[in-house]
């Protein structure tokens, strides 16, 4: 198993476009354009950061809890950060803290996940 340690973390930065937020609303049924950028796919960044990055391939999402203080909107370049908050070695547990702020550092959504590292290469 990899070596974890409390405040380790991994970023990563992207730009929605209105393309993207069609491609979203079409996906998911919905008959208009968002406005702002979708919570799930602000929570899909985080998701690819755990999958592949940190903790990496093989972690399993247990839960997840996501706010929302303010609007990313199309265009924004958008910064998400997971970092170990918590390591339960025995368990193979992994708690982690979730932040994505847009590029003048205001926070547009922020939370934590839980991840099973039992499996991760």
């Amino acid at each position: 198993m990899k070596q974890f340690q409390i405040g380790q973390s991994a970023t990563s930065k992207r730009i929605f476009t209105a393309a993207d937020l069609r491609e979203y609303a079409s996906l998911a049924g919905i008959a208009e354009e968002p406005r702002a950028v979708p919570g799930p796919l602000l929570g899909g960044m985080f998701s690819c950061l755990l999958g592949t990055t940190l903790p990496g391939r093989g972690t399993n999402y247990l839960k997840q809890h996501l706010e929302f203080p303010q609007p990313a909107f199309v265009g924004d370049e958008l910064t998400a950060t997971v970092e170990i908050v918590r390591l339960r070695p025995e368990k193979n547990l992994v708690n982690l803290k979730t932040i994505c702020v847009n590029a003048r550092g205001e926070i547009v959504c922020r939370g934590e996940a839980l991840v099973f590292i039992r499996d991760v290469e």
